[in-house]
């Protein structure tokens, strides 16, 4: 990628009504017809959803996994829906008979599915994070705009409407400056175990698919689906799975800048010895130029009896949500489709309730042509690259004592969740000593040329893309 590039594509992140002329054109009256690939897990939530969206029909769906597959057909012809199948994405973006594709599959072939769909005048819905890294986040920018389709993420928050009436509310200056825009994902995580051997895949999964551009090597861990997310090959941890909705809300909080100039994160995979090589333990500080910094903490460990079902912390009430704080008090909320207006001592002095429509927007958008800057492929980039910058820092850093570290650090909002995140995990019997964390590289990274600056920069830059299996590269 080049300035040039960037630029055009932050100027197109606008509205647009010229539409590729391999997509249908459809009328304001018209049934848009979609496709779900990979519904495992969260493309089930897909389903249900797109059931509930006036104007669209499910026609058909595709996942890599046949048994996966004939139980979603089966789901869906007991509430009277029939629709044609598919393992093959390629196959399904072929079809003249779909208009839009609903994308949920590993992380590592949500660009790939994406462009595929595109290239072939699909309008796509991506989960989030849209991207696996940096580059692949701006390819999916520059599709959109190549391929004049319409590309929506999955960052649901952007279509509650008590958000945003909140940070419309927020505008008006009545809590004074904005100091910091938090994250939380306390959000407790098992181990995926330690295989002996590599994964022997189910017969039904054609894992040529599976694997898509990752280099086929031999997978070690007990468990095909889901736990992929703790594995960077194919997923992006915490902070890539739950953190791309928190970093969203904190990027629209700061009034939606692009990317930071200045990047840190901490971490480390502690309370147990497992295949997962992602950090289920991390803080991140991000800083863009003239805006309040973005801090944001992974807490995976569960509370003391071993409960992995309900977290054992939370910061102002939130323990998956976020805290904007200002001067004079602080904007909280979490998983509901509902946030508050706090004072300085906690109370409620404003509350913002709403609806939640994202799907629907998505096909609403697909029959206009236009599609609101917040929810598309440009905005979605950026929310998903904050993570990945993050990872980066991580993944070039060395294990230090979290004390020396505190000694040295002269930053104090990033010290204070420092030591929070000691205590708990000197709460959960875990030895620092014996497993110290790793302090990531403090990055300078230039947004315009989306590329590092600086110290260890060379290096900083190699994670910026991952590597394409021959057959399965992004389409140009």
């Amino acid at each position: 990628m080049n300035r040039r590039q960037i630029l055009q594509a932050s100027a197109f992140a606008g509205t647009w009504s010229l539409l590729s002329p391999l997509a249908r054109a459809l009328g304001a009256n018209e049934v848009v017809r979609v496709a779900v690939i990979g519904f495992n897990s969260r493309g089930n939530n897909h389903i249900d959803d797109l059931l509930r969206v006036k104007g669209c029909r499910v026609v058909a769906l595709c996942d890599c996994d046949s048994t996966v597959l004939a139980k979603g057909k089966e789901r869906l012809e007991k509430k009277g829906v029939k629709v044609d199948t598919y393992t093959d994405y390629r196959k399904l973006c072929e079809s003249k008979d779909i208009d839009a594709v609903s994308i949920a599959t590993p992380n590592h072939t949500h660009v790939l599915i994406a462009l595929t769909a595109a290239a072939n005048g699909k309008h796509v819905y991506v989960e989030k994070p849209v991207s696996h890294n940096v580059w692949e986040g701006r390819q999916l920018a520059l599709g959109a705009e190549k391929h004049k389709v319409i590309i929506q993420h999955g960052f649901q928050r952007r279509s509650e409407t008590s958000w945003a009436k909140a940070f419309e509310w927020l505008k008006e200056g009545k809590l004074g400056k904005l100091e910091v825009a938090r994250g939380f994902c306390y959000k407790p995580r098992p181990s995926i175990g330690k295989a002996d051997k590599p994964l022997q895949a189910p017969e039904s999964v054609e894992m040529d698919l599976w694997y898509g551009p990752r280099e086929k090597n031999p997978i070690m861990r007990k468990k095909l689906h889901y736990d992929w997310h703790w594995q960077a090959a194919y997923g992006n941890g915490d902070l890539g799975n739950q953190g791309p909705h928190q970093l969203d809300v904190c990027r629209w909080a700061l009034g939606d800048p692009h990317l930071p100039e200045k990047i840190v994160s901490m971490g480390g995979r502690v309370g147990y010895d497992d295949d997962g090589d992602t950090a289920n333990t991390q803080l991140l500080w991000l800083e863009h130029k003239d805006k309040a910094p973005i801090l944001f903490e992974v807490r995976g460990l569960p509370r003391e009896n071993m409960d992995y079902g309900k977290g054992m912390d939370k910061y102002l009430g939130q323990d998956i949500g976020n805290i904007i704080q200002y001067e004079g008090g602080y904007l909280a909320g979490g998983h509901n489709q509902n946030c508050h207006i706090h004072d300085k001592d906690g109370k409620i002095i404003k509350s913002f309730k709403g609806a939640r429509g994202h799907h629907q927007n998505w096909i609403d958008s697909i029959k206009s042509g236009k599609i609101d800057p917040i929810r598309g492929a440009e905005s979605a980039h950026y929310s998903s690259a904050l993570a990945h910058l993050g990872g980066i820092s991580l993944s070039l850093g060395k294990s230090q004592p979290l004390d020396e570290w505190i000694a040295t650090s002269k930053n104090a909002m990033f010290n204070e969740s420092t030591q929070r995140m000691m205590k708990h995990l000197d709460a959960n019997k875990v030895d620092l000593k014996g497993s110290p964390l790793t302090i990531g590289v403090a990055l300078d990274f230039d947004p315009k040329a989306e590329q590092f600056t600086g110290q260890l920069a060379q290096q900083a830059n190699t994670f910026l893309k991952g590597e394409y299996r021959k057959g399965f590269e992004l389409p140009a």
